[in-house]
């Protein structure tokens, strides 16, 4: 039977949101994926940079 894990990602009074880019590797053109924890506010910055 598989675990099942649930994060919570309100600590105290501050929301944070994670945030998953796919990113392509200029080498062997793979994708894979960067994960990322910030404020909701900044979200949109994040996906805006290559």
């Amino acid at each position: 039977m598989a675990k099942k894990s649930v994060a919570s990602l309100q600590t105290g009074a501050k929301r944070l949101t994670k945030a998953v880019k796919m990113v392509k590797s200029p080498k062997t053109g793979a994708y894979s994926f960067v994960e990322s924890i910030m404020d909701p506010a900044d979200v949109n910055d994040y996906f805006s940079k290559k």
